[in-house]
């Protein structure tokens, strides 16, 4: 073991140590021992020196659990250190001294959607939960100060239920999405549902008032169970949200979101203004935005997509919505020439793809939803080299006590 002076702190959340060495769960300025781990890591074995920006974590799971890195840091410089994160990413792709807003804070206790670990013990039980910090061990989850407490409070009754399902021979995963309708359920199982098993999910979903429970397949999801309709309002208009689909983290995070997005539009407009929302999943920005402008959105999963078209058309929304995978089919110049401005929501990779060909157009106006820092920074550096500059910055910490950081960009030229 030796001893270490942190002086700062990296982009995974963890405390470096000249070297470098990544030391977790440490702060700035601390002195701490530690024991070498591997070539650029060392695992903390007591803090002798503490920060003034330490804090007791509330939860006892914390740093067992992967779920969180940063509940020991206080509020106020955890906050000014996800802000510098976003303000890191831009300065690197070129654009220097960018005024970066406040940032958008979560409250504990609203994450409506988490995907857990299951695992079938040597007994028979069933565990549920996180997974445990660098490894695939799952730590049966008995608290959580991120997520919904009603999601929290059915994971023990979800894990006796699941000890009789012939599928889980060993490992397998439940994604909760909190829906409007209550818990939507979608499970993933190392082998197929079998009929005993099916007739068990729709018991417990009989038992538990749950509209739905799907079943993860190679070839996509399929309902194994289902008692009641399936519904979620997003911005005012009722969608039907298929098994496992992609919903913001939080509520709260949703709103500062769209505030972010709808600010970002261009102030002179005609009534007849024409939008692209790329990526735009179940409608989360499409709808909001449909209120503003006309919106043409873009999704390449069907099930999404089509979830979408059919909310705008029984709400009688300005919304026409096409099915593309924009990975391999980005928006061409000669189609972006139409909008006046673009919405860009990827997934964490970025759309190094669409941007490419946004940089080769004549638009004007880009508004990037981004949830990594690092895409978000490559795909700001093609932007920059196309004459783009940048409006407004908006961090929103959508990711409580974790290094991950959603934000909205403004590109304009």
């Amino acid at each position: 073991m030796s001893e270490y002076r942190i002086e700062r702190m990296g982009a995974g959340g963890d405390g470096i140590a000249p070297g470098p060495l990544h030391i977790s769960f440490t702060l700035p300025g601390e002195r701490v021992e530690a024991l070498p781990a591997a070539k650029d890591r060392a695992t903390l074995v007591e803090v002798l020196e503490a920060s003034a920006e330490r804090v007791e974590a509330p939860c006892r799971h914390f740093t067992v659990c992967g779920g969180c890195a940063l509940q020991h840091w206080d509020e106020h410089p955890y906050a000014a250190w996800k802000r510098g994160r976003l303000a890191e990413a831009l300065s690197r792709a070129g654009y220097e001294d960018v005024e970066v807003a406040p940032m958008v804070p979560t409250p504990r206790h609203v994450r409506q959607r988490a995907d857990f670990g299951l695992e079938r013990l040597a007994d028979g039980r069933i565990e549920i939960g996180f997974h445990e910090r660098g490894t695939t061990n799952l730590i049966p989850m008995r608290e959580c100060h991120v997520v919904q407490p009603e999601l929290v409070a059915l994971l023990p009754r979800l894990a006796d239920a699941l000890r009789g399902l012939n599928a889980i021979r060993r490992l397998g995963s439940a994604l909760i999405n909190m829906l409007d309708s209550g818990p939507d359920i979608l499970l993933r199982t190392d082998m197929p549902l079998s009929m005993p098993d099916r007739r068990l999910l729709a018991a417990f979903a009989e038992a538990e008032r749950l509209p739905r429970i799907g079943w993860g397949t190679k070839g996509g999801t399929e309902i194994a169970a289902q008692i009641l309709p399936v519904r979620h309002n997003l911005s005012g208009v009722t969608v039907t949200p298929p098994p496992g689909a992609f919903l913001q983290a939080s509520v709260p995070g949703e709103a500062a979101i769209i505030e972010a997005v709808l600010a970002g539009l261009p102030k002179k407009r005609s009534p007849r203004a024409r939008v692209a929302d790329l990526f735009a999943g179940i409608g989360t920005l499409s709808f909001p935005l449909a209120k503003h402008v006309l919106v043409e959105a873009f999704e390449g999963d069907p099930a999404a997509a089509e979830a979408l078209r059919a909310g705008a058309n029984a709400a009688q929304m300005r919304i026409q919505a096409e099915r593309r995978d924009l990975a391999r089919q980005p928006l061409l110049p000669a189609e972006l020439k139409n909008y006046v401005a673009v919405v860009l929501d990827p997934p964490f990779a970025g759309a190094p793809e669409q941007v490419a060909q946004i940089a080769r157009s004549k638009l004007e106006r880009l508004i990037y939803v981004s949830c990594s820092p690092a895409a978000l920074g490559r795909d700001a550096a093609t932007l920059r080299a196309a004459g783009f500059k940048i409006l407004q910055a908006t961090p929103v910490d959508q990711f409580l006590w974790s290094p991950h950081l959603e934000s909205v960009v403004v590109f304009a030229r």
